[in-house]
């Protein structure tokens, strides 16, 4: 159990690293431990967190260096890799440090990054999280664990009813947090292509989205058809202030990593395989201020629509 003392940091304030932290900190300062401190490539996005009594540093080996354990939230592997660099060379000592990793990266990288703190010392676990940005901010995240059953223990007081609902945990195999992970999107995004798909359907046979989207209500149930309100609402394309729930750059990095496991182990996915070519004809379309629904784009287009719909915006 984490001890009231030990000082938390933090590091990655994207859409959803924000809201973790920002739950985070109101835990610690209602505990009345340390603040939190954090950091962030752009700094000036944690003003909401300093705001609520956390600490600013400038760079991530500063908040290595003054905290036990440390949690990131980042956007892909090169990222994490960077950081681990960044820990690992600042010649600070490591030992006994726990270091959380909250983002969805390759099983190999987690591998990679448990043998590299261990041999420090430390303490790699892989803890992606199931949820988009406002399941974050709500503190009800699905968190995949991995690694040390102690350091999980220690850091479990920190997650559920603070960040999340629930710990799901994989093991001391760091990989199988991350496989979860991926699994789960496999099917997230295969869900978003085949609704998108019928909703396409629905539009130009002229059945009508409205009626198919009561349909998907009635008979899938509410995570469905919130996947079907990403598309028909125009969150797929979201007004270029807002940001997208589940970014389709980040998609489309979770699909290639499901597809070069698949392919390691003799099988295909052939749903996600064509998911990520929409995903990537809708990013050249479109930019990267889309979601992972902004499939359902490129559908239209390939059916003769336009890829923006009227609840949509309608351009860049």
């Amino acid at each position: 159990m984490a001890s009231p003392s030990q000082r938390i940091g933090w590091f990655g304030l994207g859409s959803m690293g924000l809201g973790m932290a920002l739950n985070l900190q109101k835990h610690l300062r209602i505990k009345g431990s340390p603040p939190l401190r954090y950091s962030n490539r752009s700094l000036s996005k944690g003003q909401p967190l300093k705001d609520a009594g956390a600490i600013p540093e400038d760079d991530f080996e500063s908040v290595v260096q003054k905290s036990d354990i440390i949690f990131t939230m980042i956007s892909n592997d090169d990222v994490l890799n960077e950081l681990l660099t960044k820990a690992l060379t600042a010649g600070g000592p490591l030992a006994g440090k726990i270091f959380v990793d909250t983002s969805t990266v390759h099983p190999d990288t987690c591998a990679s990054a448990s043998q590299q703190l261990g041999e420090k010392g430390a303490v790699f676990i892989a803890s992606p999280v199931f949820g988009a940005s406002p399941v974050a901010a709500a503190g009800k995240l699905i968190f995949s664990v991995a690694g040390s059953s102690e350091a999980v223990e220690t850091i479990k007081p920190l997650i559920v009813d603070v960040m999340g609902r629930s710990i799901i945990y994989m093991g001391e195999d760091v990989r199988k947090s991350s496989l979860l992970k991926i699994s789960g999107n496999i099917l997230v995004i295969s869900f978003l292509e085949v609704i998108s798909e019928a909703q396409v359907f629905a539009e130009v046979t002229g059945l009508g989205t409205e009626q198919l989207e009561q349909f998907i209500g009635s008979m899938f149930g509410p995570v469905l058809d919130s996947y079907s309100k990403r598309i028909t609402t125009g969150a797929y394309a979201p007004p270029l202030d807002t940001p997208p729930g589940f970014a389709a750059a980040l998609a489309s990095k979770d699909a290639k990593h499901a597809l070069s496991i698949a392919e390691k182990h003799g099988t295909r996915i052939p749903t996600l395989e064509v998911a990520l070519s929409r995903l990537t004809a809708a990013r050249e379309y479109a930019g990267e201020s889309i979601d992972s629904a902004a499939v359902y784009g490129t559908a239209r287009r390939e059916a003769g629509l336009p890829f923006w719909s009227e609840n949509s915006r309608q351009g860049n």
